[in-house]
């Protein structure tokens, strides 16, 4: 397996001198945690086995939620949070995808253009549920940004897993709706590229002229949910891409692997690694930013009503095991070790690092 953070240390010089017109300081810090992650410089813990004398020391993980060496245990606590939340419902993957034509825009607004495809999103979504005489009013929404398509291109669109079910404006009834369709594609991307483009022209920006007038909206059926909130949570917390799809480095080249959306085959692709790198490191999302939210009965604000909806619906809440505090223990007796001390990070700067 070929680490990211090897590549970064080789190829940091160059990636700064190709892209550096382009890079913000939250690619600066991000190369730079991906390249200090397990090393001295996100700091040590020091462990003392006082029977037999034994000493060991590890390094600490850097944090970041784009080093792919990082977070795995909060991608799985996020992914059981979201188990306690499933209810005996069919459920729904609904996703919005901005055209070609608006990369550039979103790529120099961001901040601005993410929460923009967030709030328009859900408002298409509510104001179907509200047209929709089987359902309730309001919804229970799940969304998640990515910014990256499977070849790792700048590609922003938003996903929605949503329970087949609403409650009505007063909250006293629940709505379920059978069946394996919620909503139509293209009616919804409709609807979402007039709420879009209404907000853009609000805020003053200009639409390109070549802008499509048919744009992507997908409501796919996605059985009990679980599935699809697995997939979802791939790519949480530990950057665009996994390390095990880094498959061979030579002579100044990378290749990856993805999975093919059509064919659903493994497919290969291959650039120069500080085309490469900046493939990674552009798809860094804003300091601050979000990029899961739930909404309605699922939002973190909404606990009672969801449990008064788990009581209706007999659902039967899955107990979430909590692991125990990892010991180290010593390898020579076995007894756990104690730790006799701890070193802080050091300060991160954003300028090269040495080698």
């Amino acid at each position: 397996m070929i680490a990211l953070a090897q590549l970064m240390r080789h190829y940091q010089a160059d990636l700064i001198n190709s892209y550096q017109s382009v890079m913000q300081s939250r690619h600066y810090a991000a190369m730079q945690s991906i390249i200090d992650c397990h090393t001295p410089a996100s700091g040590e813990l020091q462990y003392h086995c006082t029977p037999c004398q034994q000493h060991q020391h590890f390094y600490h993980s850097c944090g970041h939620r784009s080093c792919p060496a990082c977070q795995h245990q909060t991608n799985n606590q996020w992914l059981d949070r979201q188990r306690k939340k499933l209810l005996p419902l069919h459920y729904y993957m609904v996703t919005f995808t901005l055209p070609y034509q608006l990369r550039g825009f979103v790529w120099h607004h961001q901040k601005w253009a993410y929460q923009t495809l967030f709030e328009v999103a859900v408002q298409t979504l509510s104001s179907f549920a509200h047209n929709d005489q089987k359902l309730g009013d309001e919804l229970g929404l799940t969304g998640v940004l990515h910014s990256h398509s499977r070849q790792l291109n700048f590609h922003p669109h938003v996903h929605f897993i949503v329970p087949g079910g609403g409650l009505t404006k007063n909250h006293r009834f629940f709505k379920r709706k059978a069946g394996k369709y919620l909503f139509n594609g293209i009616a919804l991307s409709k609807v979402f590229r007039g709420k879009f483009i209404a907000v853009m022209k609000q805020k003053g920006f200009s639409l390109p002229l070549n802008t499509p007038k048919d744009w992507v909206a997908q409501c796919e059926y996605v059985g009990k949910g679980e599935s699809a909130l697995t997939y979802l949570a791939r790519y949480l917390y530990r950057g665009v891409i996994s390390e095990q799809n880094i498959m061979k480095h030579d002579n100044g080249m990378v290749t990856f692997q993805y999975k093919d959306s059509q064919s659903k085959q493994w497919k290969t692709r291959t650039e120069s690694a500080v085309e490469f790198l900046w493939l990674v490191l552009q798809h860094v999302l804003p300091k601050g930013f979000r990029r899961v939210r739930d909404y309605g009965f699922l939002h973190g604000n909404a606990k009672r009503i969801l449990q008064r909806l788990q009581l209706i619906l007999k659902v039967t809440v899955p107990e979430i095991e909590m692991k125990p505090r990892k010991e180290h223990n010593c390898p020579c007796c076995g007894l756990e070790m104690q730790v006799i001390r701890f070193i802080r990070p050091k300060p991160r700067s954003l300028g090269l690092t040495r080698i």
